[in-house]
C-alpha cells in the first residue's frame, strides 16, 4: 500500500489555520486589507516562535470577515485534504472569528461552513464534523459565550467542544464551567494540553475538564504514571508531529515521544494541526514518520482505525469509516 495514498482520518485541523497563504493574500487584496507583515518574502507565512505564531494566526484570520469568506475557506481546505486521502476529518472552527460568538452571527457563519462540507462531501468523497473551539488567552469569560455557541448549535455537523490558544496561560479547569455547558449539550469533549505546558495541563485536562481526547498531550510522556492513566481512561491524543518540530517542542522528529506513546499503549492519531504554517500534509507526516520510526502501511492502518474509533461522528458513520479503512 502507498502509505501516502492511504485513506486517512484527520482529528486536529484548525479551519482558519489550515488557510493557505495565497488564499489569504487574495482576500486581504479584495478587501484592501494590508497584512503583508505576516508573509515572509516566498509567500509563506512568517512567525519566530509560539507566541508570534498566534499573532500571526490571528492577523491571518482577520480577513475572514463574512459567511461568505468561510464558505470559501471550508472548501478550499476540504479539497486539499481529500487530496491527501483524508476521508474524514473534524475541523476546529472557533465562534469568535465567525461574528465574535455573537450566536445569531454565529449560526450564519456555521450555515456556510456546513454548505461547503456538504458539497465537498458529494464532490470529493470526505466527511467533515466541526469542533467549537474557544480560545484559551481570550479567557474563561469568552470561553463560555464560545461554550454557548457550541451548545446551540450542537447536531449532526457540530459535534464537539475543545480548546486552542495560549496553553501558558491560565489552568485548564478556569474553564471548566464552559466545558460542563458543552457536555450538557452532549457534545464530545477535547483540549489542547501538553504541548506547552508539561504533563501538568494534560493532567488537569483529564481530571478538571474531563475530556475524551486531548490534542497533542506529547509532553504526558514525561509522567510515566500518567501515561498509564491515559491507557486506563483510553484517552486518544491527537498528536501533530511536524507542527510540534516547526514550533521547536522537539528539535527533530526522531526526539518526538509519539513512538514511545504508541509503545506504552496511548491511544494515537496522527493530524496536521495548522498544515500551511507548518509545511506540512498528511501525507508528508506518514512519510516522516515511516522512514523515522520505521512504520509501515500496518501501522498507519491501525492509526486510522484508532482515530475512527475516537472520532466524535454518529456511530453510523464509525461504522462507515471502519469498513473504508478494511477495503484498504
Amino acid at each position: 500500500m502507498n502509505i501516502e495514498a492511504c485513506p486517512k482520518i484527520e482529528l486536529h485541523l484548525h479551519l482558519e489555520g489550515a488557510a493557505p497563504p495565497h488564499f489569504i493574500r487574495q482576500l486581504a487584496a479584495e478587501k484592501h486589507e494590508d497584512i503583508g507583515g505576516i508573509f515572509a518574502a516566498n509567500g509563506d507565512y512568517k512567525f519566530s516562535d509560539f507566541r508570534h505564531f498566534l499573532k500571526v494566526y490571528e492577523a491571518a484570520t482577520s480577513v475572514l470577515i463574512g459567511p461568505e469568506d468561510f464558505y470559501r475557506l471550508t472548501c478550499e481546505v476540504l479539497q486539499q485534504s481529500a487530496e491527501q486521502g483524508v476521508i474524514y476529518t473534524e475541523v476546529f472552527v472557533s465562534p469568535d472569528f465567525c461574528g465574535g460568538c455573537d450566536l445569531a452571527a454565529w449560526q450564519e457563519y456555521l450555515a456556510a461552513i456546513e454548505q461547503a462540507a456538504a458539497q465537498s462531501e458529494r464532490e470529493f468523497g470526505i466527511v467533515a464534523k466541526g469542533i467549537v473551539t474557544c480560545i484559551r488567552h481570550f479567557g474563561p469569560d469568552q470561553a463560555r459565550k464560545a461554550a454557548r455557541c457550541a451548545a446551540e448549535t450542537a447536531g449532526d455537523f457540530i459535534v464537539g467542544f475543545g480548546m486552542g490558544g495560549d496553553e501558558l496561560q491560565g489552568k485548564q479547569g478556569d474553564f471548566a464551567y464552559g466545558f460542563d455547558m458543552a457536555r450538557e449539550a452532549q457534545l464530545h469533549l477535547t483540549t489542547h494540553a501538553g504541548e506547552w505546558g508539561g504533563a501538568e495541563s494534560v493532567r488537569q485536562a483529564v481530571f478538571d475538564l474531563k475530556v475524551e481526547r486531548i490534542g497533542h498531550g506529547i509532553q504526558v510522556i514525561n509522567d510515566p504514571n500518567l501515561v498509564d492513566e491515559l491507557v486506563a481512561r483510553q484517552i486518544t491524543l491527537e498528536v501533530c508531529p511536524g507542527s510540534n518540530v516547526a514550533l521547536g517542542v522537539y528539535p527533530t522528529l526522531d526526539a518526538h515521544p509519539v513512538n514511545d506513546l504508541r509503545s506504552a499503549g496511548v491511544k494515537t492519531t496522527i493530524s496536521t494541526d495548522d498544515p500551511p504554517f507548518f509545511h506540512t500534509t498528511l501525507g508528508q507526516e506518514y512519510r516522516q514518520l515511516a522512514d523515522t520510526f520505521g512504520w509501515t502501511s500496518k501501522d498507519f492502518t491501525a492509526l486510522n482505525k484508532t482515530a475512527a474509533e475516537a472520532a466524535f461522528c454518529s456511530a453510523e458513520t464509525r461504522q462507515s469509516l471502519l469498513e473504508r479503512l478494511e477495503k484498504t
